[in-house]
């Protein structure tokens, strides 16, 4: 008996299949735009983003994200889909236990033999339990590829909630943005309201051409026209942050800040390799390649004969008091072994198939973080970029506004004209907008990164 157990415990410890072993990737040693890429071990379970908005210390914006983060749909439904996958993993592991059931019954029924009926009472009650070892690993596989696949979700469950947070930044600065570009172009259009009549009045003197009076009008409605499609997409920023903070549009109202100063975080020198391998979606797509991986040894187990161990037992007799004695038990024990011997080649078809899904995962988790790389790459140079855009502007507006002085100082003492001196303010007013729309960029940049890193660069040992 023990040499028998011994070997079914060993039998129970083999698992059929191939074990896991990530996807090999050919990671860069530096990023092609200027930061350097600090290579380390992988971490498959670090899909969580820290609170990176904080950083732009800006209350309306954390309160609206903390809004997001409870409100969501979307989030609501990835929480849920995690649940499910949780629940499934619980389901599988419960397929490694016995099952054990109990039953209760009685029956009374009358019978007629020629001229003599009577009736009969039976009453029964009996355990039941039935196990089915899982002697070539595929109760383990499934364990396994749920597990992984429950990683996975809580991987998507993150990506979902970085996803949400980094679109509900981006319209928040979006409409800050719409904000001071409404404010600029309401200035742009007295200015040029003005503009129109001193060039309708130079007509009536004959000191201004017809032609100069349509280019007037034609500008004046340029900027009333320009102001209505920043109205436009300030509303919809607002309407898209309602829903992302799980508020009907009609109901949410966000105050005009024309002074908003845009923060761009500074990007450091050096970023570890963890932080790409946290992005939900390369965890997600690697997680995805371990359950198919799985799923290969639950398809091979499919050949091997399963045994299933039963045994029922209980008391049976046609009085409820007599019910519980010796005489009145009955038993039963016995293995069954059980071998599919031809289905039509079903089951090299699943494993066929197994194998053909695990090979799409691996190239998707391959292509997945190539795409990574290029996406961080992408906002790198933006970047980059926006911020020698921002320097140039910068100065832009310094020469600007040191032009609009010596033009108002010559105003003042009779030497420039008010039209000069209108067109010079036009000119400083467009400066202060480019710089204030490239910082803007900059800032949603910024955020952008953040979201391609897999949520900010603030590396956390702690989250494991």
């Amino acid at each position: 008996m023990v040499t028998a157990y011994a070997a079914l415990v060993c039998l129970t410890a083999c698992a059929v299949g191939p074990d896991y072993r990530r996807p090999s990737v050919q990671l860069p040693d530096t990023f092609k735009e200027g930061v350097e890429w600090r290579r380390a071990q992988a971490n498959p379970q670090g899909s969580i983003s820290n609170a990176w908005w904080l950083e732009f210390h800006d209350d309306d914006l954390t309160r609206l994200v903390d809004a997001s983060l409870i409100a969501n749909q979307s989030i609501a439904a990835a929480a849920a889909n995690y649940r499910l996958a949780q629940a499934t993993v619980a389901a599988s592991v419960a397929s490694l236990y016995p099952t054990v059931t109990a039953g209760f019954s009685g029956s009374r029924a009358e019978s007629i033999t020629g001229t003599v009926s009577g009736t009969q009472t039976v009453i029964s009650t009996n355990v039941s339990a039935s196990w089915e070892p899982d002697l070539w690993g595929q109760i383990r596989r499934e364990i396994e590829s749920s597990k992984a696949s429950a990683q996975a979700s809580d991987a998507e469950l993150a990506g979902e909630r970085l996803s949400i947070t980094a679109s509900v930044a981006t319209d928040y600065f979006a409409l800050r943005q719409a904000d001071i570009d409404i404010g600029y172009l309401k200035q742009q259009q007295q200015i040029d309201t003005r503009l129109l009549a001193m060039t309708e009045a130079g007509l009536r003197l004959g000191t201004s051409s017809n032609d100069d009076l349509l280019i007037a009008e034609d500008t004046l409605e340029l900027v009333i026209a320009d102001l209505q499609t920043t109205q436009i997409d300030r509303e919809q920023d607002e309407h898209a942050i309602a829903v992302l903070t799980g508020v009907p549009p009609g109901s949410f109202t966000l105050s005009p800040r024309l002074d908003y100063a845009f923060a761009a975080l500074a990007v450091p020198l050096v970023l570890p390799s963890e932080l790409l391998e946290r992005r939900y979606d390369v965890v997600n797509a690697e997680r995805t390649a371990a359950s198919a991986n799985a799923k290969i040894g639950e398809a091979e187990a499919a050949f091997f004969p399963t045994l299933d161990l039963s045994a029922e037992g209980g008391f049976q007799h046609n009085a409820l008091a007599n019910l519980f004695s010796l005489p009145n038990r009955f038993w039963s024990v016995g293995p069954s072994l059980a071998e599919t011997l031809f289905d039509g080649g079903a089951r090299s078809a699943a494993v066929a198939e197994a194998r053909a899904t695990y090979d799409a995962d691996v190239a998707t988790y391959r292509g997945t973080v190539l795409s990574a790389f290029e996406s961080v790459e992408n906002s790198l140079s933006s970047c980059n970029h926006l911020k020698e855009e921002a320097e140039a502007f910068a100065g832009i507006l310094r020469r600007n506004q040191s032009l609009f002085a010596s033009e108002n100082a010559q105003y003042t003492v009779g030497t420039a004209s008010e039209q000069n001196l209108l067109t010079q303010r036009l000119t400083l007013l467009q400066a202060e907008q480019n710089l204030k729309d490239t910082q803007a960029s900059l800032t949603t940049s910024t955020v952008t990164l953040i979201e391609n890193l897999g949520g900010g660069w603030q590396w956390d040992e702690g989250i494991k």
